[in-house]
């Protein structure tokens, strides 16, 4: 299992350097040093002043390694900026993004964190009650709620709550954030909602699917000979030998709750890492985006990694070799 793990971690390190090579290409071979500058400064500010920004904010080295450069150039600093976690400052306010990104992980957790659980709380029942009924009115509802409500755009449902409970009916702020454990629930509970409602169609029809394939399989076929009721089937069986595909869903999903929801931190005013975000691409603030999408891939990969390793764990057949 050692080798194994030492392997997976080889492949992500090669995925990472990948990335960086890719973001640098995107970020400085397609878009110059005099691009970034321009977009922070503005069109109009004289070549003396993006000279000095450049110079501020490390642009100003050659481009590639090249003679007299091998060392000191923007590729190897680049690199040396990403893997060592020091992100510099934003292009548009000169603010670390360090912490910046420290700032927001609070905000985006006290969101993702309740709207994960409660959303597998909510989902995995209700699969299963659908999945039990199959082939019954209910089931047919369930499906088609579901889509109805895999149909509507997650815009829709933030708008639709804002007028609706938050101005209409005055039950919750239509926006804003404040970490004081007294109030906090009152400013989370309307996006918690908003993003319980938007996903909870996705969630129901993988898990019923999942449920439904699990248990049309020869041992749920044979159990059934035997005389075991179909509730024993539905929970101890069928739940059980379906952690694989959720796993896949679930633990691939952990490692992003760090980096927040982009549409429900702007639209309700909460300062985590993808309000971060949707600020950096709105401000063309590059390094804050650069950071970001890195910080992301790194996520991607631990979580590919977890969601391996969760197999051996959950299924004794699985030998991680």
């Amino acid at each position: 299992m050692l080798n194994y793990v030492l392997r997976r971690i080889g492949y992500g390190i090669f995925v990472v350097l990948g990335v960086l090579l890719l973001l640098f290409i995107l970020f400085f071979a397609v878009t110059t040093p005099e691009d970034v500058a321009r977009k922070a400064l503005g069109e109009r500010v004289p070549v003396a002043v993006i000279e000095q920004w450049k110079v501020n904010h490390g642009y100003d080295k050659p481009l590639l390694p090249g003679p007299g450069a091998w060392r000191d150039n923007m590729l190897v600093e680049h690199y040396r900026r990403m893997l060592t976690f020091d992100f510099g400052r934003s292009d548009a306010d000169d603010v670390p993004i360090s912490e910046r990104i420290k700032s927001g992980i609070g905000p985006s957790l006290a969101l993702t964190l309740p709207l994960f659980i409660l959303s597998l709380v909510v989902a995995l029942p209700l699969s299963l009650l659908v999945a039990f009924f199959r082939e019954t009115y209910i089931d047919r509802t369930g499906v088609v709620l579901a889509v109805l409500a895999m149909s509507v755009s997650i815009l829709l449902y933030i708008i639709g709550a804002q007028y609706i409970i938050g101005r209409v009916l005055h039950w919750f702020p239509i926006s804003g954030f404040d970490a004081d454990p007294r109030v906090i629930l009152r400013f989370l509970a309307l996006p918690i909602l908003v993003g319980l409602c938007a996903g909870i169609g996705g969630d129901l029809r993988f898990y019923r699917t999942v449920f439904l394939e699990e248990s049309n399989t020869d041992y749920v076929r044979t159990a059934r000979a035997k005389g075991c009721g179909e509730a024993r089937i539905m929970s101890r069986h069928v739940f059980r030998n379906s952690l694989i595909p959720l796993l896949t869903r679930v633990v691939l999903a952990i490692p992003f709750l760090f980096m927040g929801s982009l549409l429900l931190e702007s639209f309700f005013g909460i300062p985590g890492l993808g309000a971060i975000t949707v600020d950096a691409i709105q401000g063309n603030d590059f390094s804050v985006l650069r950071t970001m999408v890195y910080i992301g891939s790194l996520l991607f990969v631990g979580g590919q990694i977890l969601t391996d390793l969760s197999y051996g764990l959950v299924d004794p057949r699985v030998r991680l070799e």
